[in-house]
């Protein structure tokens, strides 16, 4: 499979903006969990949010009522929506 991401994604400061990202399976291929990362400073990676269909979506401390998941079925699109 591959994965499909925008190179850029551009966002207007108060408004809420949809990160992309989308997973074209191949043929007997399931898309079982989808984990975001944010990049830090250097090589440091922080965890934003897990969508998982059988435990749910957790989305971590900092970002809880700021990061959403924002299409809804399976997670071939694991698109999220950054708020404000």
């Amino acid at each position: 499979g591959r994965v499909e991401v925008p190179r850029s994604v551009t966002a207007v400061l108060g408004q809420d903006v949809v990160l992309p990202c989308r997973y074209r399976a191949q043929e007997q291929e399931q898309v079982v969990q989808v984990t975001w990362l944010k990049r830090g400073p250097g090589a440091a990676q922080a965890e934003v949010a897990v969508l998982n269909p059988q435990h749910g979506e957790h989305v971590q401390e900092p970002f809880v009522g700021r990061v959403l998941r924002h299409g809804h079925g399976d997670l071939e699109d694991g698109a999220i929506v950054l708020r404000n």
